[in-house]
């Protein structure tokens, strides 16, 4: 119990609310902290590995202040983290547990293989608040539709976060690591790196700050103007909670006390806490919903694939504003308001009929809040093919919906050059993101619309109604 212990840091990328980081500390064993750029990182798309990227460079520089370091190595993990047990003479690897299963299957392996080496091998909770096996119905199974698992959870008891360590014990000699430029791990997002870094909120001091921000004001009318996306009412920690910049308990708690203080609509954002709580207690239970109809029955549906259509979509190019600004606000500030979300995606699905996987598959590409639970449900969701009852016939309109949420334009002309009579700075920089071979202008005149809405509506509704007739929706 007295050699190094080996933290292999994913996305766990703080000192506070780690319980994993508490329990290296009271051990009293030096600690090694290691990022690994696996083949499982290395797949991730351009947009987040950037910005996970710059979220490994703020930790290590906290790690530096507290006396410590983070290595970095490439490779397979299993190989990379044996190399390091012998250089440091580890007796342990330690680590913060992932849901995905890719992580899943490789963290499987990686256990079992150390512990047959005869080194102690533990996986820590630290990225949820409830663990997805601890929540179970009255009946011993897993909770299918969101409201009551909120309330099977809503009334547990949540430890309080723990404190970030002043200092933390590292080895007598500190193993040799890479240069984080050298991985170049925002060499994917070419041009937009730079357009998308002005927006970016990194490191643990950030997200802390973004979520007193938060508290102290937005808060309180969080649930009436969360679904304006012109307006700052939403915590934006999405971003942080991705990659561990901050814990839930953290944002738990913050969110518990404003409810005690009395801030209206701190409920609502407990409420959204726990929905990503959901996403992952799915996830673990139907990994499938990564890849597959999280609704067996609908695997014969004949969406429509990848083409011209999907293609205008994704350029922000629909001649749909609401559609449009949420594409273009995308690619300039690596996220997108929830709403949009529901939009644009509904708008892909139904107006589009195209499948869900080809708007999955571009969010990973391009959201540097991209979360493997929160993208796969929320798509599913839109789509009709996942948990919630009766969504097939859930159309959203654009039109109405932006009259109702973007009363005024703010969020159009924002991102749409070719509605402002003198396009703001993020108008424009939507032209300076996106790649160079669209070859878009923001001299040219706003397209047309792709489908008329009403028909659209209608062509979806029949599509769906033929698949989904004898569909118990209960």
């Amino acid at each position: 119990m007295t050699n190094p212990l080996i933290w292999w840091v994913r996305r766990d990328l703080r000192l506070r609310d780690n319980p994993l980081l508490v329990q290296a500390v009271v051990s009293g064993r030096a600690v090694v902290p290691v990022f690994i750029l696996d083949a499982e990182t290395e797949a991730l798309g351009a947009a987040a590995k950037w910005r996970l990227g710059l979220s490994v460079a703020a930790f290590a520089r906290d790690l530096e202040a507290i006396g410590s370091r983070l290595v970095l190595r490439r490779g397979p993990a299993l190989e990379v983290l044996r190399g390091l047990v012998a250089e440091v003479g580890a007796g342990a690897v330690h680590w913060a547990r992932l849901y995905d299963p890719a992580s899943v299957a490789r963290d499987t392996a990686v256990k079992a293989a150390l512990r047959s080496e005869g080194l102690e091998a533990v996986s820590h909770a630290g990225h949820l608040l409830f663990e997805p096996w601890t929540v179970a119905t009255g009946q011993g199974g897993f909770y299918k539709v969101y409201t009551p698992f909120w309330r099977s959870v809503k009334d547990r008891d949540v430890a309080g976060p723990s404190a970030a360590p002043r200092a933390l014990l590292g080895p007598q000699a500190w193993p040799a690591s890479d240069d984080l430029a050298d991985w170049r791990m925002g060499a994917a997002m070419n041009r937009g790196a730079g357009v998308v870094a002005v927006h970016a909120c990194v490191g643990e001091a950030a997200a802390q700050a973004r979520l007193a921000a938060f508290l102290d004001g937005p808060v309180g009318g969080y649930k009436e103007r969360r679904d304006f996306p012109a307006e700052a009412a939403t915590s934006r920690l999405s971003e942080n909670l991705t990659y561990g910049e901050i814990g839930p308990r953290d944002v738990w708690h913050g969110g518990m006390r404003a409810l005690q203080d009395g801030r209206a609509g701190a409920e609502h954002f407990l409420k959204e806490l726990v929905w990503r709580e959901f996403a992952y207690h799915l996830l673990h239970h139907t990994p499938h919903i990564t890849t597959q109809n999280w609704r067996p029955e609908w695997d014969n549906f004949a969406w429509r694939g990848d083409g011209a259509d999907a293609e205008r979509w994704r350029r922000g190019m629909t001649g749909e504003p609401f559609v449009d600004a949420a594409m273009r606000e995308m690619y300039v500030t690596g996220t997108m308001h929830n709403r949009a979300r529901m939009i644009v995606a509904s708008y892909l699905t139904k107006h589009l009929l195209t499948d869900w996987r080809v708007g999955l598959r571009w969010f990973e590409e391009c959201l540097i809040d991209w979360d493997p639970a929160a993208n796969a449900m929320g798509w599913q969701w839109a789509a009709g093919s996942g948990p919630d009852a009766a969504l097939y016939f859930r159309v959203f309109n654009p039109e109405t919906q932006v009259e109702k949420f973007d009363p005024k334009a703010v969020y159009r002309h924002r991102f749409i050059a070719e509605l402002a009579n003198v396009p703001g700075r993020d108008a424009r920089a939507f032209f300076d993101a996106v790649p160079r071979a669209w070859g878009l202008d923001a001299g040219a005149p706003y397209p047309r619309r792709m489908v008329d809405l009403a028909v659209g509506r209608k062509r979806a509704l029949e599509a769906y109604a033929q698949r989904n007739s004898g569909i118990d929706h209960a």
